[in-house]
């Protein structure tokens, strides 16, 4: 299996860009970039190394370390049929932010705006960074390592819906959330939440 290190992409971006280094990873060839070369980074692999595709941008928050946040990016080449991974830090760690990528590839504008809502990075330049799965006056961010696994207890955000349902939403029915199927020798189908009818059906009515 190639490494970051054995990669004729990965050797030039370390030589040409000034803290730019490899990062080991099990699948595809990674560099480490600073949050200040990411831009330079990412035109390069697009215009020079043909990586025309951003597939995808995960964020990650390593509690405990610092900096806290980063950012990986995902490339794609559909000439050379290869993938390429970028790993940037994010600037700040109470209010932590990144360089947007919108104006080089289009495709980061949802991604983008996902890891904002889940992580509260802040994507600096990108022209339209509002929540896209949570609601706009939600104070928490999901996927960050204090967030409870199994949820909060919070009060649908519309009125009309609360009035109607006379519920809260309420908390992951589990630790770990309620797509996590349980473990144990019964068959997959009857530990994954439809079979345990946790998630919303008709089989139990809605409170």
């Amino acid at each position: 299996m190639s490494t970051a290190t054995e990669t004729p992409v990965a050797d030039a971006l370390c030589a040409r860009f000034e803290g730019v280094t490899p990062r080991p990873i099990s699948k595809d060839s990674a560099v480490t970039v600073p949050a200040s070369k990411l831009l330079e980074v990412a035109k390069a692999l697009r215009d020079e190394y043909g990586f025309e595709i951003l597939t995808c941008v995960s964020g990650v928050d390593w509690l405990g370390e610092l900096p806290r946040f980063g950012v990986y990016y995902h490339f794609h080449s559909l000439s050379h049929k290869s993938y390429f991974c970028v790993y940037a830090d994010c600037q700040g760690d109470d209010n932590p932010s990144i360089p947007s990528l919108t104006g080089l590839y289009p495709s980061a504008d949802w991604h983008e705006r996902e890891t904002f809502d889940m992580y509260g990075i802040r994507f600096d330049g990108h022209k339209d960074l509002r929540r896209i799965l949570m609601w706009d006056k939600y104070p928490y961010h999901p996927l960050r390592k204090e967030f409870p696994l199994a949820g909060l207890e919070t009060e649908l955000p519309a009125p009309d819906i609360a009035e109607e349902t006379k519920a809260k939403v309420l908390p992951a029915p589990e630790q770990g959330g309620p797509f996590i199927a349980q473990v144990g020798p019964a068959h997959m189908s009857d530990r994954e939440p439809s079979g345990l009818d946790q998630s919303w059906s008709e089989k139990r009515l809605k409170p």
